[in-house]
Order: C-alpha cells, then sequence, then structure tokens
C-alpha cells in the first residue's frame, strides 16, 4: 500500500472560468475549462493537487508566461504568489478541471479570488502533482481531515473500493458546511462540528474513539498541522499503523498563511519524524 508521491509538474497551464456557485457557506466550487487546459492530466490520484499563480500588482511578467524565467530574472519578492489546492475533479473529455475553495471572506487571496470569478476570468497554474489513492488491498481506510482536505476526501470516498469498510471523519464549522459524499454502504460518514473549539480538537477526539474494523489501514490524514501531528502520533506509535500505510500531512498551519508554512514545512516535519522515531524506539 506505499504510495509514490510526484512531484508538481513545471507546466504553466491557463484556466479559464467556465462557472462558479456556492457548495456550502463557506465553500465555492470554481469550474475551468479553455484551451489552456490542453495537456493536462490528472486521475491516478485522488488527491492531485494544483499550484495557483497569483500575480504580484505592479509586476509585468513575461509572455508567453514562463515561471522559471521569472525565478531566475526577478526578485523573490516579485515572484506571483502559490495557492496549492486539490483537483477535486478532472474530465479529461470535456477539459474541465474542478476546484473547491474554503472562503473566509477577504482574507487570503485564492478565497476571495473565488467569490469573484466570473465566466472568462482566467488564472495560471502549475500541476498537478499527488501521490496518494485508496489502496485495493487495504482491509480498511480511514480518510481524515478538516475543510481542506475536504475536497480530496470526497474524490477519494467516490473510489473507495466497492464493500471495503471506511471511516471517514471531517470537522467543519457546523452542519452548514456538510456536504454530500458519494459513499457505498461500507463507509461510514462521520461530521464533526467545530463550533468554538481548536481546529481538530473534536476531530481528533472523534478518531480516537472509533471502533477500527479489524486488518490493515490505508489512511489519509490532511489538514491543519497541530492535529496532523497529534493524529500522525496516534496512529504511528498508539496503533504501530506502517508508515508505508499512510498519506499524513499538514495542509497548513494556524497562525500563517501559505508562503509562511511552506517556508517552514520541512524543518516541522523533520521534528516531527524525531520526534515520532525516538518514541518507536523506546515502545
Amino acid at each position: 500500500m506505499a504510495e509514490q508521491p510526484a512531484r508538481a509538474k513545471r507546466r504553466v497551464h491557463r484556466g479559464r472560468v467556465l462557472h462558479a456557485s456556492s457548495v456550502t457557506p463557506h465553500m465555492i466550487r470554481v469550474v475551468l475549462g479553455g484551451d489552456g487546459l490542453t495537456g493536462f492530466q490528472a486521475g491516478e490520484y485522488t488527491d492531485h493537487y494544483v499550484k495557483l499563480l497569483f500575480p504580484v500588482p505592479g509586476v509585468a511578467y513575461p509572455e508567453p508566461f514562463d515561471m522559471e524565467a521569472i525565478r531566475r530574472e526577478l526578485p523573490r519578492d516579485q515572484w506571483p504568489r502559490t495557492r496549492t489546492y486539490t483537483v477535486r475533479a478532472w474530465d479529461p473529455d470535456s477539459r474541465e478541471l474542478t476546484i473547491d475553495f474554503v472562503h473566509h471572506g477577504d482574507r487570503g487571496l485564492a478565497g476571495p479570488w473565488a467569490a469573484g470569478a466570473r465566466p472568462g476570468d482566467e488564472i495560471l497554474f502549475l500541476g498537478p502533482g499527488g501521490g496518494y489513492a485508496p489502496a485495493a488491498d487495504a482491509h480498511w481506510h480511514l480518510l481524515v481531515g478538516d475543510e481542506s482536505a475536504l475536497p480530496a476526501i470526497a474524490a477519494s470516498v467516490e473510489r473507495l473500493p466497492a464493500g471495503a469498510p471506511a471511516h471517514v471523519v471531517v470537522e467543519v464549522a457546523d452542519a452548514a458546511e456538510e456536504q454530500k459524499l458519494a459513499a457505498h454502504d461500507g463507509v461510514t460518514v462521520h461530521w464533526v462540528h467545530r463550533g468554538g473549539r481548536r481546529v481538530g480538537e473534536a476531530l481528533v477526539e472523534r478518531v480516537r474513539g472509533l471502533e477500527a474494523p479489524e486488518g490493515a489501514v490505508h489512511a489519509f490524514v490532511h489538514g491543519e498541522a497541530h492535529f496532523v501531528k497529534d493524529l500522525r502520533r496516534f496512529l504511528r506509535i498508539e496503533r504501530q499503523v506502517p508508515r508505508e500505510n499512510l498519506s499524513i500531512s499538514g495542509y497548513w498551519r494556524t497562525g500563517t498563511d501559505e508562503d509562511g508554512w511552506q517556508s517552514s514545512k520541512a524543518e516541522w516535519n523533520s521534528r516531527v519524524e524525531a520526534e515520532e522515531s525516538a518514541a518507536l524506539g523506546a515502545s
């Protein structure tokens, strides 16, 4: 069940907004199309992601757009800002790419862009990358995350092997943020409402309280870095789940934007892995 992560390809794609709609009060769905998606490919993984490119105001970029030339010739503070988003769906026949955005007012770059997206608007992006899809040989599956991981979880639920038991645990703000998932009869979906609690606190409690089926699990755990760290320790150390059976990583971290998180993520991960190794060695 070992996953083989794929690096995001450096080719720049240009998507044109076909339509945008609200999925829930804080989730916006944008469908991109157009000739700029010729050559785009996705489907091997259910956590495929793209890196959206937001130009720095006032900076002139080369045409045709060349990300490598920009990085080579412009100072770093003039590079386009990148924001990573999961491919919710990709239709290769119609060349339509669906991306879901969490939106909290005017904060950030991508959420406000999605809220204002109109047919004909264009956006550049790199990708796709990815590395996870539900393993066919797992005895059962565990999919866990917050709103940021919900698009990948929803896509993964659609690909769960028929009849395979699965627990899907998703934390959202409240009942209005729940979505209909295409779950078969063996899948149990747990919606956890955050309310006023810290992100992930209620989620960790629910996962710890699950009655796990027998046999080997294949787990996907993504979202806010602090609760991901807690669940990684629970699964790896307390439950002794092999590392190759886990797709687990922080998509974001409370108190920092993606630029800050990406610059510190490698150090964070190294620290978590060192703590994990020490705990496993002592057990």
